[in-house]
């Protein structure tokens, strides 16, 4: 049965891990495949903005994988390879590795962020087509409650 198909009530009884699940899975394939199609890949701009000190790096200095792994914990995902994205990265002279296999961001790397960065608001409404401001806030506040009743972190 569609959800279309479901009474209110019906929703009401769906398990949310289920279709948070399921969210999670369609939004990233569709985020990902919106950038393939600009030629980059999520973890390669994650690995430009965990780099720029005018992003998520405080000072952007160089990291190593394993660091860049850590500071990606909580998004990373299992069959993303970083080193590999890395490679792609430095030979587009986007990163450069410097004797002790740290990473950081070039001048054109930086470019490259605020570039790719611009796709975002165009794959934001994309998938917000249809569901007002309002309509998403309740979405959120209500996903934040169900993680703090299940005694998870709400950040």
């Amino acid at each position: 049965m569609t959800t279309q198909q479901m009474s209110d009530a019906e929703l009401a009884g769906q398990p949310a891990a289920y279709w948070t699940g399921v969210a999670y899975e369609a939004l990233i394939a569709y985020t990902r495949a919106r950038q393939a199609e600009k030629g980059y890949t999520q973890p390669q701009f994650w690995l430009l903005r965990n780099l720029s000190k005018n992003d998520i790096s405080p000072d952007g200095t160089g990291m190593t994988l394993a660091e860049l792994r850590e500071a990606m914990a909580t998004y990373i995902r299992p069959e993303d390879d970083l080193a590999a994205e890395a490679e792609v990265l430095v030979e587009r002279g986007w990163l450069s590795r410097d004797a002790e296999d740290r990473l950081w961001l070039t001048e054109e790397g930086e470019q490259a962020r605020v570039d790719l960065a611009r796709n975002a608001p165009a794959i934001r409404a994309a998938l917000h087509e249809g569901i007002d401001d309002a309509d998403y806030v309740t979405t959120v506040k209500v996903l934040q409650r169900l993680i703090r009743n299940a005694g998870g972190p709400v950040v």
